[in-house]
């Protein structure tokens, strides 16, 4: 994802121009800089003594014509320098009046010896067109505390929080200008902790407006093989990787898949015991290990954010590892580890993930609240694998899935690329690439195989490889024309989704050129071109450089191309997909902002095309006709989450100081304040006179409360001690919300009504004991709302109810083939709308956000729209239409449709 994608919710980068690939000493145009993105070719004397770093920002200062860095030595930080004797790359990091750009690096590539340094060619990123201020005027605690508040939101998804504590914490990492525009100063926060509901490890960067104070950018920075999860966390203690043994024993161990291995081990004098840790192969460079812990009885929570201190090597009485140890997948994990240090070692003379020598550690054995987690991540100092159940094995047991994780590693350490959109798919692509080659290497399975291109394949106990595998990197059809636009709250947008169409690419590249040159083009491009912000068209324009540089062919060139050809990575290749819906307003450009509607309008925030602006609250007419308004003032502050009645629209604004609930006519008229808050509000809504929404102190203590537009005098729905109330509707002058009270395993959930002219409070009837109660939605007629199914069900059931809590039925049910995973509801006295979600082991269209509509009786269920990519903050002005933001053109669109699609596929 390039930079507008990344800061403007799925945006593809912008493409590199049509023509000719790039001849001796040709420059390839930036986007929306002067810098070029690519120059090679070239043979230019540089600075012979001196650092590399001092050469490099020589260069680049002698030649600004080229360049237009205008001071290299002030505005380019060294960061990293790879010398391979008379090979340097050195990596610059761009600083704008001193501060970090977010993706801003440039990399100088140099040949050294004879006494002489020639500069053979350049690539990167730099912005020229940064203007901004860089004094903050939001203070770092607020920054923070918005920044974990839009973590749990994000997180919570319209679920109630399980407990009274926070799980999350945020670090503030300085400032940050995002390359937006004339640049975006922001505060850099990085949130820690455990997922609210699920307990899982939570690794989030949050960028916040350091004027305003708006979350202008998330993502998490978990890197999985197959979902999201993981965590963060500090290496291994020194004492227990260092600790004394007796060297050099050969052990052994029983993979999963029945083979005997050789396992390098020591011998523990203080455990009497023989332990999983590899001296032998970094013992004559940095003297680090390759370990292999035993976190059996971990659950995954526990691995972040630092070391689990109290877990062990693990461990046997003999050098010959038992079953315990094959089970737990200790015996795979430690074989594979050495098999890809080996890999990187022989084929690219890297000296482990860092290329200096760093250790390797893996926990095996994870489980989840008891349960097994199948999955394994990278958390930027080790590997974490899950245990297995009954039909997965642990992960570790895939050679490729080892090679995966531990490539991420190596991506971490040389081009950085950002985990988010374009970026993250090209890293995960990547780290699919080799990850495959390695277990394809090692187990002699030739690239004309048909499963070669399987990864994950050998993961389960009973499927087939072809049913059992995750993703196939052959599978002939996934292309440029089958990207998944959407936004970061959603697969980090499209890390997984979209991965396979630059890794199909490269797959090809291998299984044409041959293994050994094609590792060594990707891997040259990985390390020597490609920057932190790249995306497909970069990562196309950085491969064919990398094969040049490496003297391939004409012919072999061609082939190259080809290969990216037949995956649609051509100059161009972002064109809108044909969609089933009308649009009403393009390119919002916005990441994270509900809409609302009512009454025959619409609502909804919008930046300007290249996402340079602070947004603001637009309404138009549901059918189209008629101009726009703009709601909002035009004052520096972010304007988000719009609710209307189509009489009144109101927001909330984000200020350095506060957040506040602003109202104003549709017809004109001046905007009043109605609520101002240090942390602000969720949920709002209108109707009439009466604006509800739900404020919290802190993430965990939430409350809906309501004000009037004729008296902003704040009242709770209730009043009562230790019931915490959520998730707030309105209609005909009733509230409806969700309640929880009591506290740990004695909560229980609960949906109210409250008449706004009586007084009177209602409680539904419910079916059971629900485990959690999610959004709300209440019309003339009835009230609706969803109930998680728990456990490890994503499901929710759609309930309704009579407007006296009578008659409870569920729409749609949270166990079978029919059940939906529910996160929000809307409804009208016709129909209600649900938002679903899909999380599957392998990520595909139907596994996105999607729209789903009922009748208000149940009868008629279909999906609203049939487009691609995700659909997400959907709203209804009147009758059965919906207005939702789409992404399916790879930006993010304002659309509506007035009637359901109904059966899609």
């Amino acid at each position: 994802m390039g930079v507008a994608a990344l800061l403007a919710s799925a945006v593809p980068a912008g493409a590199a121009p049509a023509g000719p690939p790039p001849g001796p000493g040709q420059v390839v145009p930036g986007q929306r800089t002067a810098t070029p993105a690519l120059v090679e070719g070239i043979r230019e004397p540089a600075k012979a003594t001196g650092s590399p770093a001092e050469a490099a920002r020589g260069h680049l200062a002698a030649k600004e014509s080229r360049y237009h860095i205008a001071d290299p030595a002030r505005d380019l930080r060294p960061v990293q320098t790879v010398d391979s004797g008379t090979h340097e790359v050195v990596r610059l990091q761009q600083k704008h009046r001193g501060v970090d750009v977010l993706g801003g690096q440039y990399v100088v590539r140099m040949e050294h010896k004879g006494g002489e340094r020639v500069v053979t060619g350049t690539s990167g990123k730099y912005f020229t067109g940064l203007k901004t201020d860089v004094e903050p005027e939001v203070d770092e605690a607020l920054a923070v505390e918005r920044a974990v508040d839009a973590t749990t939101e994000r997180l919570l998804n319209k679920r109630l929080p399980r407990t009274d504590t926070p799980t999350l914490t945020g670090t503030a990492r300085g400032l940050v200008v995002i390359p937006r525009g004339a640049g975006v100063l922001t505060r850099h926060i990085t949130v820690r902790g455990t997922h609210p509901v699920t307990g899982e490890p939570v690794l989030h960067e949050v960028y916040v407006d350091a004027q305003a104070g708006y979350p202008v950018l998330q993502y998490s920075g978990i890197k999985t093989f197959r979902a999201p999860g993981g965590a963060t966390a500090a290496g291994a203690p020194k004492a227990a990787r260092t600790a004394a043994g007796v060297k050099g024993i050969q052990g052994s161990g029983v993979k999963y898949d029945g083979k005997t291995v050789e396992l390098p081990v020591v011998y523990e004098e203080s455990r009497k015991a023989y332990v999983l840790r590899d001296e032998t192969r970094m013992a004559n460079t940095s003297k680090n290990t390759l370990s292999t812990w035993d976190a059996r009885g971990k659950d995954v929570s526990e691995v972040t954010p630092s070391w689990p201190y109290d877990i062990q090597e693990f461990g046997s009485p003999t050098p010959a590892f038992g079953p315990e140890a094959t089970e737990a997948g200790a015996v795979d994990a430690h074989w594979a580890s050495g098999k890809v240090y080996d890999y990187y070692r022989q084929q690219h003379g890297r000296d482990s993930l860092d290329g200096r020598g760093m250790a390797v550690n893996s926990l095996v054995g994870v489980t989840q609240f008891g349960q097994p987690y199948i999955n394994a991540f990278w958390d930027g100092s080790k590997m974490v694998y899950g245990a297995g159940d009954a039909e997965y094995r642990t992960l570790s047991a895939g050679l490729d899935v080892v090679g995966h994780e531990m490539t991420h590693g190596v991506v971490e350490n040389s081009a950085n690329l950002v985990y988010a959109g374009q970026s993250g798919a090209l890293n995960e692509g990547i780290a699919d690439y080799f990850g495959n080659a390695i277990e394809n290497d090692t187990y002699g399975i030739p690239m004309d195989s048909p499963d070669s291109g399987l990864l994950g394949e050998t993961l389960c106990r009973t499927k087939p490889a072809r049913e059992c595998a995750i993703r196939d990197l052959n599978d002939g059809r996934t292309t440029a024309k089958s990207f998944l636009g959407v936004s970061f709250s959603e697969d980090n947008g499209g890390v997984h989704l979209n991965s396979t169409i630059f890794a199909g690419a490269l797959w090809d590249l291998r299984e044409d050129l041959g293994k050994t040159l094609a590792d060594k083009i990707v891997y040259k491009a990985l390390t020597e071109y490609l920057t932190p912000l790249d995306g497909f068209t970069e990562g196309r324009a950085a491969v064919l450089a990398a094969a040049r540089d490496l003297h391939a062919t004409d012919t072999q060139i061609r082939t190259a191309e080809r290969a990216f050809n037949a995956h649609g990575i051509v100059p161009g290749w972002e064109l809108a997909m044909g969609v089933d819906s009308d649009p009403l307003l393009g390119r919002v450009n916005t990441d994270g902002s509900a809409t609302g509607a009512g009454g025959g309008w619409w609502a909804a925030a919008k930046s300007n095309d290249d996402g340079t602006e602070p947004y603001s609250i637009w309404a138009g007419r549901a059918d189209g006709t008629g101009a726009l308004k703009l709601m909002s003032p035009n004052d520096g502050r972010y304007h988000v989450h719009p609710a209307t009645d189509g009489k009144t629209v109101v927001w909330q604004a984000y200020n350095r100081r506060s957040t506040d609930i602003l109202a104003r006519p549709i017809a004109g008229g001046p905007i009043k304040k109605l609520w101002s808050g240090r942390r602000g509000a969720v949920n709002v809504r209108v109707e009439g006179d009466v604006v509800v929404f739900e404020a919290q102190s802190r993430p965990s203590a939430r409350k809906v409360r309501y004000v009037r537009l004729s008296d902003p005098t704040v009242v709770n729905v209730t009043d009562e001690s230790g019931v915490r109330t959520g998730n707030p509707s309105i209609s005909h002058g009733r509230i409806a919300y969700s309640t929880v009270r009591g506290i740990g395993n004695s909560r229980t959930y609960g949906v109210e009504t409250l008449d706004l002219k009586t007084g009177q409070r209602t409680q539904m009837g419910q079916l059971g004991t629900p485990a959690d109660i999610s959004a709300t939605a209440i019309t003339g007629q009835h009230v609706f709302w969803l109930v998680p199914a728990g456990g490890e069900s994503d499901r929710a059931a759609l309930r309704r109810a009579n407007l006296d809590g009578t008659g409870v039925t569920d729409l749609s049910p949270a166990e079978g083939p029919d059940a939906l995973n529910g996160y929000d509801i809307v409804a009208t006295d016709e129909a209600v709308t649900v938002a679903t979600w899909s999380p599957t082991v392998v990520y595909t269209n139907e596994s996105l956000f999607k729209l789903w509509q009922f009748s208000a009786d149940g009868k008629q269920r279909g999906r609203v729209s049939c487009n691609r990519g995700q659909q997400g903050w959907p709203a209804m002005p009147g009758g059965r239409q919906v207005v939702w933001v789409d992404g399916t053109t790879g930006y993010t669109d304002l659309v509506t449709r007035t009637r359901p699609a109904g059966r899609c596929g």
